[in-house]
């Protein structure tokens, strides 16, 4: 029986005009849950979807939603798709503006009795900001936070953008932050006196530490207190070295983070397709930091993450995307409480090596010692199995070392958890090339099982006329030349003088997390100016229609590199819409690129982007040193020669594997992480590492302990 009055029943893609969108992602989820649980009846959904059952599915539209909808369409473009929606439906907004101002007009009003009492009793009321009253906002930090969106310094919007910008329209979403919008400091003291600017507008506003010396309120937290991520240290110091770019909170102000967290009945920041692959139990580390339970808050993260030191500095943080509080205010600081529960947790001396005195005697390789390798390798020795992990290069940690800068991940960082997962008895070995220096026949005989998990390293190439010149290069292997003299505290030979940006003009031809790695380092050498390249047009200040909660917001950001570059050249080094047309020479070396300007239109009908080159807009622009930061093609396969060369690829080139096995083609043989699934995050790499460990156990143990994504409670 269905409500007529409450509901209405439509066919899906009934009344879209935008190519089967809703269509293709109701069957998308069909096929993700025949992927996790193993369900028969989805995966015969799927088969026979365009035959049979998209044709049967149906929509059930709440009334007052469609009313929504509709009106939304009517008031376009005066106001956004949110804004109707608050408008329509419970004020949530409102009664947040009610429930805080009557918490602060009680507080007003008690204060105002017990001055009277105090007079009443003959004694002297203190002067303000004396002696009986805390002295609000007397200073400004100026460290330069990032927690959501904008705040603008300069004339130069700031937050995080990971626009795509790539010759294929690949992006990588590494890192960043959650979304929002950070209003001008205007530089003047809160209490009207002069101050130095400040260059955060949480700053500006009373301080909720200090407010929050009483117990914090779990209760109404999301109510009365703001977000405040972790800040970053004040970027014309920060350049000057490479130490780590973020400063950290407090236990004070983790506890007041901590308690805008609402325990949402569903917490969409732990499901597995728009908040964290993991399934992490943010809601109850949250609650537990905000009770101080800090052992017990390590407890919970590990329970879903092997690595939350890493995840905790570079990850997106989806979580925080798909948090519920985000609808209406900005999202719970997910990322800072859980980098602090695992710092604490090294610091407190409670994460220490677990040796197992007996194992099973079935041995493991896995290939690559990536986040995806680590993930697996850490699982699978702690079920007691002899793990080996093979890394071509001279140091474990692969993407983790030699891929982010220090600046983002330190390396004594990773270092340290390679040093506790060896105590605890993986193997690892250096300078061990399979398919190169390491015999593949050999590794397949002596081991039950092999993992690939090489990361999807082939990088794109940019074949336009003047490529063969000298000073160009892809922008990974200038990542690695400079971490590697860093580590190695060794001076430039005259092969990597190439990849000093010292003094030189660099461009940087891409727009996501390597192009922005690139800009970074690009400044600490001290390059005399920095430009990156975009294909597409900057994003829209916030969500667009089609990029509804809880998906991963889509937003104008300014990155920590962007803003560096700012402080370094007093301009934003991003141009959009910009296209690469050649490379122009001299005796055999880069001296400049020429663009042209590309211009996209959106099809009315189906909603979809089309570009086109500008004819007449060529320019050029200087540069001694070109760095290709265009995503990645996938996995480097060609060194596999032998059975491992046999495993089957897919149509992007990488390994074909079963999504719920991880098995190839080849017995014994499982690939995860990059390689299999393509570029991603490291939280994907190692999701797939777990369930690849999980998976492994089974077909070597008959039965696992090993959970699955999500399924910790």
């Amino acid at each position: 029986m269905v409500n007529n009055e409450t509901v209405h029943l439509e066919k899906i893609d009934e009344e879209e005009a935008d190519g089967g969108r809703e269509g293709k992602w109701v069957k998308q989820l069909i096929a993700e849950h025949a992927r996790v649980t193993s369900s028969q009846v989805a995966k015969k959904v799927v088969e026979e979807w365009e035959s049979k059952w998209k044709s049967m599915m149906v929509k059930v539209m709440p009334t007052e939603y469609k009313n929504v909808l509709i009106n939304a369409q009517k008031l376009k473009p005066h106001l956004s798709l949110f804004q109707v929606f608050l408008s329509q439906l419970t004020p949530v907004g409102f009664v947040k503006k009610i429930c805080i101002d009557a918490i602060e007009s009680e507080t007003h009003q008690n204060g105002k009795a017990n001055g009277h009492h105090e007079k009443a009793n003959g004694h002297p009321q203190p002067a303000p900001h004396q002696n009986g009253h805390h002295k609000e906002n007397g200073h400004h930090h100026k460290e330069n936070g990032h927690a959501n969106g904008h705040h603008k310094e300069n004339g130069h919007a700031n937050g995080h953008h990971k626009e795509n910008g790539h010759a294929n329209g690949h992006h990588n979403k590494e890192n960043g932050h959650a979304n929002g919008h950070h209003p001008v400091a205007n530089g003047k003291h809160l209490n009207g006196k002069s101050e130095a600017p400040v260059k955060d507008i949480e700053d500006m506003v009373k301080d909720e530490v200090k407010k929050a010396k009483a117990p914090t309120d779990k209760l109404r937290g999301f109510m009365k207190y703001k977000r405040k991520a972790d800040q970053y240290r004040d970027a014309s110091q920060r350049i000057k070295d490479y130490k780590e770019i973020t400063s950290r909170h407090n236990d004070d102000e983790l506890a007041v983070q901590s308690a805008r967290c609402m325990d949402c009945g569903v917490p969409f920041c732990q499901s597995h397709n728009y908040g964290c692959p993991l399934g992490n139990l943010i809601p109850r580390w949250n609650d537990l930091v905000h009770k101080q339970q800090w052992k017990e808050a390590l407890n919970k993260l590990l329970l879903t993450n092997n690595f939350p030191e890493f995840t905790g500095r570079v990850c997106p943080a989806p979580c925080e995307g798909a948090c519920t509080l985000g609808i209406i205010d900005s999202p719970v600081a997910i990322k800072s409480i859980e980098c602090a529960i695992i710092d604490r947790g090294y610091e407190e001396g409670w994460i220490v090596p677990t040796v197992l005195h007996t194992r099973t005697g079935k041995k493991i390789a896995v290939i690559g010692s990536g986040p995806a390798g680590l993930a697996a390798a850490d699982l699978l020795n702690k079920q007691g199995h002899i793990v080996t992990v093979y890394e071509r290069s001279d140091r474990i940690g692969g993407l983790l070392v030699y891929g982010i800068p220090n600046m983002k991940l330190d390396k004594a960082l990773v270092q340290r958890r390679v040093d506790l997962m060896a105590r605890e008895g993986v193997t690892f070995k250096t300078n061990a090339n399979v398919g190169v220096n390491v015999d593949e026949d050999q590794l397949l005989q002596e081991n039950d099982a092999v993992l690939l998990a090489i990361g999807a390293t082939w990088p794109r190439d940019l074949v336009i006329p003047g490529r063969e010149l000298n000073g160009i290069y892809f922008a990974m292997d200038f990542l690695e030349h400079n971490q590697k003299l860093m580590l190695s505290n060794t001076e430039h030979t005259s092969r990597e003088h190439h990849f000093n940006a010292q003094g030189k003009d660099v461009v940087i031809i891409g727009s996501g997390d390597t192009s922005t790695d690139c800009l970074a380092t690009a400044v600490r050498q001290g390059a005399r100016s920095v430009t990156t390249f975009a294909l597409r047009p900057p994003a829209s200040a916030s969500r667009s229609d089609d990029n509804p909660w809880p998906q991963f917001p889509h937003v104008f950001k300014v990155d920590y590199g962007h803003e560096e570059a700012m402080v370094h050249q007093s301009r934003d080094p991003r141009m959009f819409k910009t296209s690469t047309s050649r490379f122009i020479g001299e005796n055999g070396r880069v001296v400049g690129v020429e663009t042209l300007d590309i211009c996209w239109k959106t099809d009315p009908q189906t909603g979809r982007l089309s570009s086109s080159l500008v004819p007449g807009s060529e320019k050029q622009l200087k540069a001694d040193l070109v760095l290709l930061a265009m995503g990645y093609a996938g996995p480097e396969t060609k060194i596999f020669q032998k059975k491992l060369g046999d495993v089957a690829k897919d149509g992007r080139g990488n390994f074909r594997a079963d999504t719920t096995t991880f098995r190839t083609n080849q017995a014994n043989v499982y690939a995860a992480g990059d390689c299999r699934k393509g570029q991603s995050l490291v939280v994907w790499a190692i999701d797939e590492g777990r369930q690849a460990a999980r998976q492994i156990d089974i077909d070597l143990m008959g039965s696992t302990s090993i959970p699955k994504s999500g399924g910790v409670l």
